[in-house]
């Protein structure tokens, strides 16, 4: 079933519900807008196109997605993906790459493909997950550290002797900052799990920074102004030669954005005990990524922590994520100058704060007990996931999941006999 979720959810609509959408859409656009700049600046874009993205793709998400409480935009598991798309093909070949997944997640929608997400083996999605964060953290020590390094290498084994050989030129200044950001985000998150505390942390040490004029950079000074209105949309310059060449690219974001929407899917049924909707959701990704490129944006998907910050803060059906998206387009609208002011050390303690969690440690004890085929796997997508490409970890970690989970359904024994001759 295609049909977005939002028509079911409206025929009952009251007054009650709106004001717990607009308290928990209010408090989840406090968590993204913070998570929005970051995403977009350790993917090595600009730093308004992770606002777009969350104010467009998270729109839409919310409008035509198959979950009452989803909330869409740029997440972490992207970084990755997107930081090699413009290293090697350009912006302009993102916004390409992102515009043709969103028609791949269109046809896999029409086609019912929602439902193949039990296929892929779940230490596959864990290994991978636990890669991206491990490469997400390494991305953010030189902003965590305040080293002096002009381009940070994108393949992990040049990028560790790199920032190993600028260690002299580590800020202490930038060390407590980040270090602050931490301890903040994990206090608040303890202390008072109904505040928006990632953007509280990032506000109080970039506060610290203005007022004790610390020797740290902050968005303003590394990207400058950023822009108080929403780009013009316009459709990606497209030939058949960029077609071909980016059609890789568009694939794994159209896989990933799959993968990790009905993954976020799924966790918010177990939290409100509901039922999503699969293959409305993989339509309205493919037509959030369609008009998140249109704009200009970044990839977008479904946010499992927003997603869950939304059940928390009392969401209870997809206004919530419509009203997120539209607190983000007023503070682009009437505040955006506020943003320069915000310091690169606190961005980067919260990717760090997002990486440990994407990594889920709690259920890292859980992942030694399993079988010993289930810890292969795990461990082989995570090392090719940071040592070689996530294209080749998915491809490699479904392909060897598939095979034994065929070898173990094998358990029927043939009663073949040699004949007697």
């Amino acid at each position: 079933m295609r049909r977005p979720k939002i028509l079911t959810t409206l025929k009952t609509y009251d007054r009650n519900q709106f004001v717990a959408d607009l308290i928990a859409g209010t408090t989840v656009a406090m968590v993204a807008l913070p998570l929005s700049l970051a995403i977009a600046i350790a993917s090595g874009a600009d730093p308004a196109t992770g606002l777009v993205t969350a104010i467009v793709a998270g729109f839409l998400i919310s409008a035509l997605g198959g979950s009452r409480v989803q909330i869409g935009g740029p997440t972490g598991a992207f970084i990755v993906v997107v930081f090699g798309v413009i290293a090697n093909h350009g912006y302009d070949g993102l916004v390409i790459a992102t515009f043709m997944a969103g028609f791949i997640m269109l046809v896999a929608g029409y086609f019912r493909a929602g439902n193949l997400i039990s296929f892929v083996p779940e230490a596959v999605v864990n290994g991978f997950t636990i890669g991206i964060a491990i490469i997400i953290a390494t991305s953010q020590l030189k902003d965590f550290l305040g080293l002096a390094v002009e381009n940070v290498p994108a393949d992990f084994l040049e990028k560790i002797p790199a920032l190993w050989a600028a260690r002299e030129s580590l800020s202490l200044s930038a060390l407590l900052i980040a270090v602050l950001g931490v301890g903040l985000i994990v206090v608040l998150r303890r202390v008072a799990p109904r505040v928006p505390g990632l953007i509280v942390a990032v506000a109080i040490c970039s506060a610290l920074v203005i007022f004790l004029g610390l020797p740290v950079d902050t968005i303003g000074s590394r990207f400058g102004a950023l822009p108080n209105t929403l780009p013009a949309p316009h459709i990606p310059d497209l030939s058949w030669a960029r077609i071909v060449e980016l059609f890789p690219s568009a694939v794994v974001i159209a896989f990933l954005a799959g993968v990790e929407s009905l993954l976020s899917a799924m966790v918010a049924d177990r939290m409100i005990a509901g039922q999503h909707r699969p293959n409305a959701e993989l339509t309205a990704q493919g037509v959030a990524n369609i008009g998140s490129a249109l704009f200009g944006g970044l990839p977008a998907t479904g946010a499992i922590a927003r997603t869950a910050t939304n059940i928390r803060a009392g969401g209870k059906t997809p206004v919530a994520g419509l009203i997120h998206a539209a607190v983000i387009l007023l503070v682009l609208l009437l505040a955006a100058p506020l943003a320069g002011y915000l310091a690169m050390p606190a961005l980067a303690a919260l990717l760090m704060v997002t990486a440990w969690n994407m990594s889920e440690p709690h259920k890292w004890s859980e992942y030694a007990q399993g079988r010993n085929s289930d810890k292969f796997l795990l461990l082989l997508t995570m090392v090719l996931t940071v040592l070689v490409d996530l294209t080749v970890a998915i491809g490699v970690g479904v392909a060897i999941g598939l095979a034994m989970r065929l070898n173990r359904r094998k358990s029927v024994e043939s009663d073949w006999t040699e004949p007697d001759r």
